[in-house]
């Protein structure tokens, strides 16, 4: 049920309060890129599961580039390095599920990106983290337009809808997901998932010669193993993991709080609106597209407060308060002897519903004469419409498009390579970094661009490296 038929309604939001396992290995040494050594399983050296071809598993030699993170970010960045320098060995670990946002998005079909931002500097704007900063070479460099080629070329047919997020034909994310991974095998990428391996990256140093050293454990058995890395991205999204390895390579760590969520409200009447619309009401409070991009750019704000606020709204921002005022007034005129509930004006652009729940707020009876309602009581209305305001008792959570404001600065890294500041060789990419952006498909560009540009940058180094 939509509570305005036209354009989402203004919002404003009042802050405030209202009312150890030991090691059985020491060696650094290299990933065994497909080729295990004749030893028992419960010691043998870092294994992989292997996605590429036989002939490129046997390729040992060269440099390595670990991604830790296998998401959106971290497998796009894996195939483009992997494209620019195929003689480099190119591991992902991931430590839950591979492509698990990539999968559950869009309710299972995958908001791509945006395709309604070719200005970057309006694409910039999605970003509540990242405005600033996101303006410059970062979307020139590779950009919604860019993304949409490339998924098409590898096969992916894409569709445009009226809002302008981007989905594959198909409607199902796995359209996309399967690309990926077909591209990586193809690439010769391979990939470790610590929920079928077991292992997972718990700590990082630097070695020589500008060399990563990565500490890999295995929580279930005793297990270490150093890894040694040539490159390093990390791509690990909001989680602690790529925080404490950012921390431990001389980076700073902005807090992350939740992005992208829900409104509880403390009405009581609100509920009878469930529905659908531009602002979504739940048994619980309120929701929607609308509600999820505030939620967003009033994140921080939002945290500090614990959650609670007042949030008023602008149902009918087209029109000036005294307009509305004349408007009810020849409404009362011209249908004196109907009920105010059956004669909303049409100028004001809600449904009955909601017009009934003004009514109710307002305390006028819905079966009230138009007749026989005052000035002021048209009045109130008019301005309820205008400032209707909702107490926020606290948050839920928007499980498909759950996002972290949060991670690596940006003045740490350089958005023209994605690389460190800090340390040579290191990259980050996605939202891991403390950049994020409302719904839409603004997130997984943000992935993309990212990965693209880190890839990119790794990739080149990597074939200079064998001139």
């Amino acid at each position: 049920m939509s509570l305005k038929s036209g354009l989402a309604s203004f919002f404003l939001l009042q802050f405030g309060s209202l009312s150890s396992s030991t090691s059985t290995s020491t060696a650094v040494r290299r990933c065994n890129f497909g080729h295990l050594r004749p030893v028992p399983p419960s010691k043998r050296a870092f294994t992989c599961l292997a996605t590429s071809s036989p002939q490129s598993a046997e390729k040992s030699d060269g440099e390595l580039l670990v991604v830790v993170g296998g998401g959106a970010a971290g497998v796009y960045g894996a195939i483009r390095a992997k494209s620019l320098a195929p003689h480099l060995n190119v591991l992902v670990v991931e430590k839950g599920k591979l492509l698990s946002k990539v999968k559950i998005s869009g309710g299972g079909r995958c908001n791509v990106t945006n395709g309604h931002c070719p200005d970057t500097k309006i694409l910039a704007e999605h970003y509540p983290r990242g405005h600033r900063e996101l303006r410059g070479s970062f979307f020139n460099t590779h950009g919604p337009g860019d993304t949409m080629s490339w998924f098409t070329d590898h096969g992916v047919a894409l569709k445009i809808e009226e809002d302008g997020r981007v989905f594959p034909i198909t409607n199902n994310s796995s359209s996309i997901v399967d690309c990926l991974l077909s591209e990586a095998r193809e690439r010769g990428v391979l990939v470790s998932v610590c929920l079928q391996t077991g292992k997972t990256v718990t700590s990082v140093s630097a070695g020589v010669q500008g060399k990563f050293i990565l500490k890999v454990e295995k929580r279930s058995v005793e297990f270490l193993e150093y890894l040694e890395a040539d490159y390093l991205l990390i791509a690990s999204g909001g989680s602690r993991q790529g925080y404490d390895l950012a921390v431990q390579l001389g980076h700073s760590i902005v807090d992350g709080v939740p992005s992208l969520f829900t409104f509880k409200i403390k009405d009581p009447l609100l509920s009878e609106l469930s529905g659908l619309g531009p602002m979504l009401v739940t048994h619980w409070g309120l929701s929607g597209p609308v509600i999820l991009r505030l939620s967003a750019w009033g994140a921080r704000d939002l945290f500090r407060a614990g959650y609670k606020a007042l949030l008023m709204v602008d149902f009918v921002p087209d029109l000036h308060i005294e307009d509305m005022k004349s408007i009810l007034s020849q409404q009362k005129q011209k249908f004196a002897k109907q009920k105010v509930l059956n004669s909303c004006p049409s100028e004001f652009g809600i449904v009955k519903r909601f017009w009934k729940y003004m009514l109710d707020r307002e305390g006028l009876n819905c079966d009230t004469l138009w007749a026989s309602v005052s000035n002021n009581s048209l009045n109130s209305v008019a301005y309820l419409l205008k400032h209707c305001t909702f107490e926020v008792v606290g948050k839920g959570q928007y499980k498909d498009e759950f996002v972290t404001a949060g991670g690596v600065p940006l003045s740490e890294i350089s958005l023209k390579t994605m690389e460190s500041k800090i340390r040579p060789n290191l990259f980050f990419a996605g939202e891991v970094l403390n950049v994020d952006g409302v719904t839409g498909g603004f997130n997984f560009q943000n992935a993309w661009s990212g990965g693209y540009i880190a890839g990119t940058t790794i990739g080149e180094l990597a074939a200079k490296a064998v001139c």
